[in-house]
């Protein structure tokens, strides 16, 4: 067994006002994913900009934020907001869903991508890659809370977590955090690298965070207001999975097709800029 190193959640204070350690979290992810996406508009032939960047990179914050809360509040936990409408401010204290924050990011991106007349699977293409560092900072910010741990376990690296009891669980926090950040990181940035079926990075994402959010949702306790949906181990987390996986294999499906009939030739314009041509 490993011990639980408690941190305390307030990481700086200034007189009243306290930081805590999920909004360090936050602001590392959306660092990371700024700095990152500016490292890709930098490569060659990229057709990206850095102004693009920066413009896309504040109204995705935004979505993902607001989609992640408001997520959290319809999927999870819509009764304990309703009995008490301030928690809803209070993001310290964790209640932040992913796929509510995917649905917050693509509603940013479909908005962008009209305002500047980029094909939207363009974009989030683009955004694909950039994602999983947040996810990682999003996870090693909920064990640090103390929060979302795993089923009791027998395991040498099960750890006892405050307020869970006296028993050894999954820390499947830093499953997340590897799976879905640094190993999903690290396929999507080599794939990427490379020009790709429209569609095909976004798939990729989708399908590979669909298995591995089903895979550690095993290991993982259900939120207690919820528990199982079905059959007696079917979580909220998977249920939510299902149409992303879905709309993964739809894509790289259709990114398949369009590799072996492209319907559009990709040039690169003497400013570096990209533009599809439909052949004839």
């Amino acid at each position: 067994m490993l011990p639980y190193p408690a941190i305390d959640p307030v990481a700086v204070s200034f007189g009243p006002v306290r930081l805590h350690w999920y909004g360090v979290m936050y602001i590392a992810a959306f660092l990371a994913a700024w700095l990152l996406g500016r490292c890709r508009a930098a490569r060659p032939g990229s057709g990206w900009t850095a102004d693009q960047v920066d413009d896309l990179a504040t109204w995705a914050m935004l979505g993902v934020v607001l989609g992640a809360r408001l997520g959290y509040i319809l999927f999870y936990d819509l009764d304990t907001y309703l009995a008490d409408p301030l928690e809803v401010f209070r993001v310290w204290n964790g209640g932040m869903s992913f796929h509510g924050g995917l649905v917050g990011v693509l509603s940013a991106a479909l908005w962008w991508s009209l305002r500047h007349k980029k094909r939207f699977l363009d974009v989030t293409d683009f955004v694909a890659p950039l994602v999983p560092p947040g996810l990682f900072f999003g996870r090693l910010g909920n064990f640090i809370n103390g929060e979302l741990w795993g089923k009791v376990t027998t395991v040498d690296w099960g750890m006892v977590f405050p307020g869970a009891g006296e028993l050894p669980r999954h820390p499947t926090q830093l499953y997340e955090a590897g799976l879905e950040g640094l190993l999903l990181f690290t396929i999507l940035w080599v794939y990427s690298r490379k020009p790709r079926p429209l569609g095909a990075v976004s798939g990729l994402f989708a399908v590979l965070y669909a298995l591995c959010r089903i895979g550690v949702e095993f290991f993982r306790l259900p939120d207690p207001q919820l528990g199982y949906l079905f059959f007696g181990w079917v979580t909220m987390g998977q249920v939510l999975c299902l149409p992303l996986l879905l709309a993964g294999v739809l894509l790289l499906a259709h990114a398949a097709y369009e590799k072996r009939h492209p319907s559009r030739d990709r040039v690169v314009l003497d400013d570096g800029s990209v533009v599809w041509i439909k052949r004839r």
